[in-house]
């Protein structure tokens, strides 16, 4: 790929030639992320504060969520607390013994339809995006409960997706007071990259 061809940013369409630019340089990367390689129960608070960074698809999708939301949502914690908060249902449910169906489509579906969001800047109403949201999260929960399996290691992964979800929203609200072309770059480029995981996921 010629790297020159796409450094030009072109009013309103030519955005979309930089944003598939890196969606497409940065799959090679994506395809290594696991989903549900930990089979072994983890204890610790620091066991459970580490578990959002060891997969690709969880951690972009909490920096997403909170990206989506500074950028975009007039009350900007409502979806990530929802997702923080049913993330936790789902792995106390998940712990419980409930089995969850089809955790990893859910889980790829999850990143294909909050990275179209965040590439479109679509704005919803609050309560919308809670129940989106919070839907996906109890699948991201029913994932991390199979492998998080004390009190202590769900209190860190909760706290981990927390401050993953404030580094997304900071970084939302620090692109948007910037203003001009770098906050829509930003958000088509990386919703593109996380739209293009999620649906290479699905297609497996």
């Amino acid at each position: 790929m010629n790297a020159h061809a796409d450094q030009t940013l072109l009013p309103r369409g030519g955005f979309l030639r930089p944003a598939l630019a890196a969606a497409l340089t940065a799959l090679p990367l994506m395809a290594s992320a696991h989903m549900g390689a930990d089979a072994g129960g983890h204890h610790s608070f620091v066991d459970g504060l580490v578990h959002p960074f060891t997969g690709l698809d969880h951690l972009s999708a909490m920096l997403a969520v909170g990206l989506w939301s500074g950028l975009n949502a007039r009350r900007a914690w409502v979806a990530p607390l929802s997702f923080a908060s049913l993330l936790l249902v789902g792995a106390l449910l998940a712990t419980a013994g409930l089995a969850f169906p089809a955790v990893e489509p859910m889980i790829a579906a999850s990143l294909l339809v909050i990275g179209l969001l965040l590439a479109s800047q679509r704005q919803l109403p609050a309560p919308v995006a809670a129940v989106l949201v919070g839907g996906f999260a109890l699948f991201h929960g029913a994932a991390h409960g199979s492998e998080l399996s004390a009190g202590p290691a769900l209190a860190g992964m909760v706290l981990a997706t927390a401050a993953l979800h404030l580094a997304g929203l900071g970084l939302g609200r620090w692109l948007k007071a910037r203003g001009g072309l770098l906050p829509r770059v930003t958000a088509l480029a990386g919703g593109a990259g996380m739209a293009a995981f999620g649906a290479s996921l699905l297609l497996g």
